[in-house]
């Protein structure tokens, strides 16, 4: 079996266009000029909405190894995948007014709930213990910094150091 056959990259095509996409976001985010927390939380959106599609029509039936078999989708992965991008979508549409009233409106934000729901993805379809890990730690890391991403509190800034210390005595 040949190196491309194992790695067949169809059945992650949801995952890796998530990725790309939050990647985008982060780099529109960057070198905006103005506040860009309403744009990139609308792509945000867009974007998973973008991946659920992908998720819905992408692969056929049946389970669809990749990777040499560390990643497998499935039905239970399809519907899991489904639901964990349905409420992450709902988390960055209800936070929006929440996030600008209390001047926390950072274009971050939306791109690291893209980067953990990356993570349950990955989580989600993983047949193999590292695959678990890197899922893990990928949804793990984005939400130390959601949990500090009010840098002007205090304790916001203390519960990301108390999740990020926890985190990494965990692992």
């Amino acid at each position: 079996m040949s190196i491309l056959q194992q790695i067949d990259a169809a059945a992650a095509a949801p995952e890796i266009l998530l990725a790309v996409l939050a990647l985008v976001l982060l780099m529109l985010g960057a070198f905006s000029r103005r506040e860009a927390y309403g744009t990139v939380a609308t792509g945000a959106v867009v974007a998973l909405v973008v991946a659920m599609a992908a998720v819905i029509w992408g692969t056929g039936e049946g389970a669809v190894p990749a990777f040499a078999g560390a990643f497998v989708v499935d039905s239970f992965a399809r519907v899991m995948k489904v639901l964990a991008m349905t409420g992450s979508a709902v988390a960055i549409i209800l936070s929006g007014r929440f996030m600008v009233r209390a001047n926390m409106g950072k274009f971050e934000y939306p791109v690291l709930i893209l980067l953990a729901t990356l993570g349950m993805m990955m989580m989600i379809s993983a047949n193999d213990l590292i695959s678990l890990y890197m899922g893990l730690e990928l949804q793990s890391l984005a939400l130390y910094v959601v949990a500090a991403i009010n840098r002007d509190d205090a304790k916001s800034s203390e519960a990301g150091l108390k999740y990020f210390v926890l985190g990494a005595l965990s692992s």
